[in-house]
């Protein structure tokens, strides 16, 4: 089964202007557009064309996964999503003592968890995630003339976060000095001070010396599973992740932070930066699949096939294309968007073009 959907893009402060529309080759709604979300998650469902029924009620419930085009004009929250556990036992509590679903102070508004990747389609994807290493943090510091007392080893950056985040002595000054340093042409101080001009006085602004400031080519991927601290800074990006909406703020935001369900779901061992890279089945076809079942990107590059193992949605970004499957097919151009049912097995995708497939990952596909 194949069924054209639609979405509008939704308005959140920090998007852009313009760039989804462009993308999808549609003309400019003059609005803020920061994500269109392509999937069956009750807080934007997808449309089925041409009716008043949404992906939900073709599906009957929900899809493990959801498909998002992010246009970041400004920086995100810094946020970090939960594991599974967590998120059960966060939304059953929260449940329980009656807090809405739609209160501005919820933290979980559904029970999954939220492990996401984000594919650079800008030319440069800007972005702060994971924890530096003590060694790698000090080193910074110390090339703005600053210490941290705090900072002794790596096991030392949970109690160093805390007393930023949490606003402790000191932590103001500290925020202060960082803003003073003279430009050095590092990525780091320009990103801090960028968010001082965005955020004044927010802990976030010595938090983003922590994490790693990645700059992302047009194409490379980076994958963020439960518990790694990031925040997108800038560009456009195809962002996949589990079909949740569960994010615990930790400061660039003038949206609800509650600093000790933060601390409990944040995983504070030093990563590198989490690049996720492309498996190539065959010349035409790219692979991203993470360590959870619940997604798997593949980019096809005009002509391509892919076993599906369960349910998928193609979007087009650029040319004409058929995709073909053992029931039935569908013409994508730019901008369309499908879902497509698992039965439909091997999914031929022929002509001129560029097509994101969100599907599942419950095997690998055959070449």
């Amino acid at each position: 089964m194949f069924v054209g959907i639609t979405n509008t893009p939704r308005d959140y402060a920090w998007g852009s202007t313009g760039e989804i529309s462009a993308l999808l080759g549609l003309p400019a709604s003059g609005r803020t557009e920061a994500e269109l979300w392509l999937g069956a998650h009750e807080g934007s469902p997808s449309r089925v064309v041409g009716t008043d029924e949404t992906l939900i009620d073709i599906v009957g419930g929900r899809l493990p996964f959801l498909l998002k085009v992010l246009a970041a004009g400004s920086p995100l929250s810094l946020q970090a999503h939960p594991t599974m556990e967590q998120a059960a036992a966060g939304f059953a509590r929260e449940n329980a003592l009656g807090i809405p679903l739609d209160a501005p102070d919820r933290n979980y508004r559904d029970a999954f968890h939220k492990p996401e990747l984000i594919y650079a389609l800008s030319e440069k994807f800007e972005a702060l995630c994971g924890f530096r290493s003590a060694a790698g943090f000090r080193s910074i510091l110390d090339g703005l003339g600053l210490t941290v007392d705090l900072l002794t080893d790596d096991s030392s950056l949970r109690t160093v976060f805390e007393w930023l985040i949490s606003r402790g002595p000191g932590v103001d000054a500290l925020i202060d000095a960082v803003i003073a340093v003279p430009d050095n042409g590092s990525a780091e101080l320009a990103t801090a001070k960028q968010l001082a001009r965005d955020y004044p006085g927010d802990p976030g602004i010595v938090i983003s010396l922590m994490l790693h400031r990645v700059t992302l080519e047009r194409g490379e991927v980076l994958y963020l599973p439960a518990g790694n601290i990031h925040a997108y800074l800038r560009g456009v990006g195809i962002e996949l992740m589990s079909s949740s909406d569960n994010v615990l703020r930790g400061g660039l935001t003038p949206k609800h932070i509650d600093v000790p369900e933060l601390l409990s779901v944040l995983d504070f061992t030093p990563v590198g930066v989490p690049y996720l890279a492309a498996e190539h089945p065959s010349p035409t076809v790219e692979v991203f699949r993470p360590d959870v079942p619940d997604f798997v990107l593949a980019v096809i590059d005009s002509e391509g096939t892919y076993d599906l193992t369960g349910p998928a949605i193609a979007l087009c970004t650029e040319g004409d294309l058929e995709v073909v499957g053992s029931g039935g097919a569908y013409n994508l151009s730019q901008g369309d968007a499908v879902y497509i049912s698992a039965d439909e097995g091997r999914v031929s995708f022929e002509g001129l073009g560029t097509v994101f497939l969100a599907t599942t990952g419950n095997e690998r596909p055959l070449p």
